[in-house]
């Protein structure tokens, strides 16, 4: 009963909803706005998770059953959300996360997105499946710049992305581990996006009852320009990408040798446990990503939000082996937020030893293109 009305609210808001940005009150005002303006396939990209979606919505259930606990007659009159991620201080406990083919919600998304990001003073993950190059990125965009990395069967691929990275300022390296093989992402499947963009005449016609998007957005053909840099003559990252992007065979060696490769900050994505979290750190990183992938991959995995007081009780153990070091090992969550009360729950919750619990933002960054 309680599902049902759900939809039902979903449904009365998303049809009353202006299409005007500037009346948009919430991120799922944006969404009710996205999912007018941009082809059904674009959205449910965006928008879905794997299978049954089970753990899509749980990710926000999470935050949902966790309530705040004030306290009175406190002098609030001067009010400050800035904080140090990673050692460098931001003007929000947020970060931009990484979002994969953000070109396809917005022209040039990906530019849009880490502009607004250097305004708000915050940093920007850039994917590794973005339109725009990261040496484009970081010339016209600035800011404090992250990149997120897929590792590939083509280990030399992955690598040489890093290293482009690291040349072109990137701060902070992600690597993402929650992608070992692909997620059954069944609207996709349906509207023939995946696996290899054969869409149905069905979504032919969609896309073709949107043409504000088809005169903006869909003038710039999806490619992937940095993974396409670094293939041979001849190879196309669309081509590339279904046989490679997936490594079964991934484990912490890699993570090691990555750490030896890159000198900047490390973060490693896809954490779900606490003893991941200490071997993370055992192995160099400098914080982990609370992270299942949006419920974009496991169906039924845990949520990112729930493992958080399992990692904290480790702290005596992250501790002993340097996780208290000032300003380094955060854990940041990012699956299930939609506002700024999205949060674990009273003050001392937040706190990473000697620094604050950080959240992700990806699918609110397409809604609002």
């Amino acid at each position: 009963m309680k599902e049902t009305k759900t939809k039902e609210t979903e449904s009365c808001r998303d049809s009353n909803v202006a299409m005007d940005l500037d009346k948009a009150l919430s991120i799922d005002d944006l969404r009710a706005i996205a999912r007018k303006r941009v082809p059904r396939f674009v959205f449910d990209y965006v928008d879905g998770g794997a299978e049954d979606e089970v753990t899509l919505h749980s990710n926000r259930r999470s935050f949902e059953s966790l309530r705040f606990q004030p306290r009175t007659l406190v002098d609030v009159s001067q009010r400050n959300l800035g904080t140090t991620i990673l050692g460098t201080p931001s003007a929000l406990p947020v970060i931009a996360g990484p979002m994969g083919l953000l070109g396809l919600s917005w022209r040039h998304g990906d530019l849009e997105m880490a502009r607004a990001a250097e305004a708000a003073g915050v940093p920007y993950a850039l994917s590794t499946v973005s339109m725009h190059s990261m040496e484009d990125i970081a010339r016209v965009a600035g800011g404090r710049l992250w990149f997120q990395c897929y590792v590939f069967r083509e280990r030399a691929v992955s690598e040489a992305l890093i290293r482009r990275a690291a040349t072109a300022g990137y701060e902070t390296l992600i690597i993402t581990s929650d992608f070992p093989v692909a997620g059954k992402r069944e609207r996709d499947l349906r509207s023939g996006l995946m696996p290899a963009r054969n869409f149905t005449l069905r979504t032919k016609f969609d896309i073709l009852m949107h043409p504000r998007w088809l005169m903006t957005v869909a003038t710039q053909r999806p490619r992937f320009v940095n993974v396409e840099r670094e293939l041979d003559p001849g190879r196309d990252a669309a081509s590339f990408l279904p046989l490679n992007m997936f490594d079964p065979a991934l484990d912490w060696d890699d993570f090691r040798r990555f750490r030896d490769l890159w000198k900047g900050k490390l973060l490693l994505k896809g954490v779900l446990r606490a003893d991941d979290a200490v071997r993370a750190v055992d192995c160099g990183a400098d914080g982990v990503v609370l992270s299942n992938h949006g419920g974009r991959q496991l169906d039924g995995a845990i949520s990112g939000m729930d493992v958080l007081p399992h990692v904290r009780n480790r702290r005596p153990r992250l501790d002993h082996r340097g996780w208290g070091r000032a300003a380094r090992q955060p854990y940041r969550q990012g699956s299930g937020v939609r506002r700024g009360s999205s949060h674990p729950g009273p003050r001392p919750q937040l706190r990473t030893v000697r620094g604050r619990r950080r959240r992700g933002h990806a699918r609110a960054g397409h809604f609002a293109g």
